[in-house]
Parts: structure tokens; C-alpha cells; sequence
């Protein structure tokens, strides 16, 4: 399709299944997406005129459901792919560039001649790009250029893995044209870490870009982290009269590399007492049984952040087999319990260099007067400053709403579904 029939295509409601595959069934949801389409191939117009054929890609959040700091050390984490996603408008030709522009951001314009790393691109789109054309470079796939329009609702800071959802985007946007889709999303979510490691400069776990590429629940192993168990569930939280709803406390996360940091760096130097790199090689009797002997080498907030590894590795599974049962009891009880682990063991509910700023605790606080035991509510990934998680009874989503608004603002409230989808060609 060309720009003008795709814009056709929106209005008469040819897409109309696609969209209830990737946002949902609510008609006021879908209604908003197909203005966002719209505006976004608008955009794209502008930017790349005349273009004869365009293609439209989508890749979802994440939303990290038990298994909190868990991945560093080889353990196990659950988390769903979001209805939150980042689309892009592409246009493909042969002139060996591409141009991308993300709304609110400066053209990147990146000669595709030129693909290893550049340390002055650190921490930029670009390097981003680059890192993942160059691995499928590295896999004999001849790459061409493409322009493309990029707008994304998985919001940067949110906890939701904005970077990831990038990287997964623009693996299918190449694979799918390129490489007659042969990567796949699991490579694909390996190239995007590599990516964000090694051309981006910043650390991270696979656990991202997995969700977003496999898309549904999906529970990860990481024993081996080469070759992660990955198992995709299916769970519809309407059956247990639920809503998923993740509050933005607005709290800044400048400054807190350190705080990050400082929790698997923690949890390797317990492991490390035990002649061992992670927490997963370490036995759990082990680790509790030299509790005296840790204290006269570990600091006390490292050894509780290694116990709360082992608990919430281990309610992993257990929340796994209640989505599977549907037993949406058991599954919020469980649920509470890892977020008072995170609270009061791994302690990332806010930093300590800014003690005066607990934006994390305060939505808790008003979760539980308003939730009390009917839901669940928890600190959503990272931590120490950013979002909240619950699960609120489908009665109470209003009171919540506005709880949570009174205290943070406007559209602070996302009331997610769980996509079923990852990475995804829309046409």
C-alpha cells in the first residue's frame, strides 16, 4: 500500500482484526490507535514524500510480572508482553542508508558502509541501529536502507522497556524484509541485548527483549543464558475479574545508576564467598546455613538481597501454575508477597542517595488502603524511582484510578492488556 490507501484501509476498518490482536477490544482503544496510525503515516508523508509502498511494524512493553532482579543471577523471571507499543512507518529502497525518525527526536541518518562500534555513538539511537544491522551483517544478510517514521506509547523511564521494544522493532523491520523473517524472535531478542550492550554501552539482561519479541506470558529460565527455557502461557485476567494497571509515580531516575548497579554487583560478591560467579550456582541450604559466617565479609543489605533472590526464584513457578490453573487467588497472594520481598529484602523502592523522595512507597501506601487483600500491588522493575504495579478487581478500578491520579497526575494510570503478540508485521 502507498500512504493514501493506507489510510483507506484504516478508516473503512480493514485492520480492525489486527488491532484487537495487538490493543484489545475495547472500541474507544481501538478508535485511538487507528488516529495514532493514521497521524503516524501522516508524519512519515511528510518527512519520506511520494514514497510508492510503505510497510508498518509494531513491537510491544514488557511488564515484569514475579521474578524481580532475578535475571542477573540466572534465575527465573515471568512477565507479558503489553498493549503499549512502538510502530514504525518504512518505506525500503537500495541506496545502502537508513533514516529514521522518532517522533520528538532528530533524523538519524546511519550509511550502512560503516557498522562497528563507535564510542562517540554510545547511548544514542544511532548505536542502537547500527548494532543490529551489523549482526545480521555478520549473519550473510545483505541489508539495503529504509526510511522510517517511529512513534512509540511504551514510554522511556516507565519500567515498561521502551529500549527493548526499539530493538525488537527494528530486528523484525529488517528481518521481515531482508531475511524472509529466518532470525525469528528469539535471535532476534538476543541481537537487540547485544545491541544495547555492546554498541549502546549499557548493561542488561535478556529479559526485555524476550517478552517483547515472544510476546504473551512468558516464563524464562536463564540457567544457561545462552540458550534461556523459554515457555509462552496464555491467561486472560477478565476471567478472574482483573485489570493490570501500572502507575507512573514520576519519580526521576537521573542519578540512579549507582542504585542499579549496586544490586547484582551485590549478589555476585555473595555469591563469590561461595567460589561461585551467581546466586543461581549457589545452593539455597548453603547460603542460609553460612548466614554468621557471610556477615564478617558481606554487607547485611547484600545478604538480603541474595535471600530475596532464592524467594522470588522459586515463586516464579509458583505463580506460573496458578495463571495455568486460572487460581487468581493464590496468583495475587503470591504476587503481594514478592513485592513485600522487594520492599523490605532487595530494598529498590527508593534510593538512598534521595531518601526524602519515596514516590514508589507513597503509591503502596494508597494501593493498600484502597486494595487492601482484594488485589495486588508491587514495585514494577528496576525500581527506586518510576512505576507501581497492581492488579486491581474490575469494581475497584475506578477508585484506584483516581487514587493514583490524586497523587500523581493526569494520565498517570496505564490500564494495560496482555498482547499475545511480540514483534508483529502489520502490513
Amino acid at each position: 500500500m502507498n500512504s493514501k490507501e493506507l489510510i483507506t484501509a484504516i478508516i473503512s476498518g480493514e485492520l480492525d482484526d489486527t488491532f484487537v490482536k495487538l490493543y484489545g477490544k475495547n472500541e474507544k482503544m481501538i478508535q485511538a490507535q487507528k488516529e495514532r496510525y493514521i497521524q503516524a503515516v501522516k508524519n512519515f508523508e511528510t518527512l519520506f514524500p511520494g514514497s510508492e509502498e510503505i510497510s508498518v511494524f509494531s513491537a510491544p512493553g514488557r511488564t515484569e510480572v514475579c521474578g524481580n532482579h532475578t535475571d542477573h543471577q540466572h534465575g527465573c523471571v515471568l512477565a507479558a508482553a503489553v498493549n503499549l507499543d512502538a510502530i514504525a512507518i518504512v518505506s525500503f529502497h537500495e541506496e545502502n542508508v537508513i533514516r529514521l525518525q522518532s517522533a520528538g527526536y532528530e533524523l538519524e541518518h546511519i550509511e550502512l558502509d560503516n557498522l562497528h562500534i563507535r564510542p562517540e555513538e554510545k547511548g544514542t539511537t544511532g548505536a542502537l541501529i547500527r548494532g543490529m544491522v551489523a549482526q545480521f551483517a555478520d549473519m550473510g544478510v545483505k541489508v539495503g536502507g529504509f526510511n522510517a517514521f517511529v512513534t512509540s506509547q511504551v514510554l522511556s523511564g516507565s519500567g515498561l522497556s521502551s529500549s527493548a521494544a526499539f530493538e525488537v522493532l527494528l530486528g523484525n523491520i529488517i528481518d521481515r524484509h531482508y531475511n524472509e523473517g529466518k532470525a525469528g524472535a528469539v535471535k532476534i531478542a538476543k541481537m537487540g541485548q547485544f545491541a544495547e550492550n555492546k554498541y549502546f554501552g549499557k548493561e542488561c539482561g535478556l529479559m526485555d527483549q524476550m517478552v517483547s519479541s515472544v510476546g504473551g506470558f512468558v516464563f524464562i529460565d536463564f540457567e544457561d543464558t545462552m540458550n534461556p527455557i523459554i515457555e509462552k502461557h496464555e491467561c486472560d485476567f477478565e476471567e478472574g475479574n482483573l485489570k493490570l494497571i501500572i502507575t507512573d509515580t514520576k519519580g526521576s531516575h537521573a542519578d540512579l545508576t549507582d542504585d542499579y548497579v549496586s544490586v547484582p554487583s551485590e549478589m555476585k560478591f555473595v555469591a563469590a564467598q561461595f567460589g561461585k560467579k551467581v546466586l543461581r550456582e549457589v545452593e539455597e541450604e548453603r547460603f542460609f546455613s553460612s548466614l554468621a559466617t557471610l556477615r564478617a565479609v558481606c554487607t547485611d543489605r547484600a545478604i538480603l538481597r541474595a535471600a530475596h533472590f532464592y524467594g522470588d526464584n522459586a515463586r516464579v513457578m509458583e505463580e506460573v501454575k496458578a495463571l495455568d490453573a486460572k487460581d487468581f487467588e493464590k496468583f495475587l497472594r503470591l504476587v503481594r508477597i514478592s513485592g513485600r520481598s522487594s520492599a523490605e529484602l532487595l530494598q529498590n523502592l527508593y534510593s538512598t542517595k534521595k531518601p526524602a523522595e519515596q514516590g514508589i512507597p507513597l503509591g503502596l501506601m494508597v494501593s493498600k488502603r484502597i486494595l487492601e487483600e482484594r488485589g495486588s500491588f508491587r514495585v514494577h522493575g528496576g525500581g527506586f524511582a518510576g512505576t507501581i504495579q497492581a492488579f486491581v478487581p474490575n469494581d475497584l478500578v475506578a477508585e484506584y484510578q483516581e487514587g493514583m491520579e490524586s497523587l500523581f497526575g493526569e494520565g498517570c494510570c496505564y490500564i494495560l492488556n496482555i498482547r499475545s503478540v511480540g514483534g508483529y508485521q502489520v502490513i
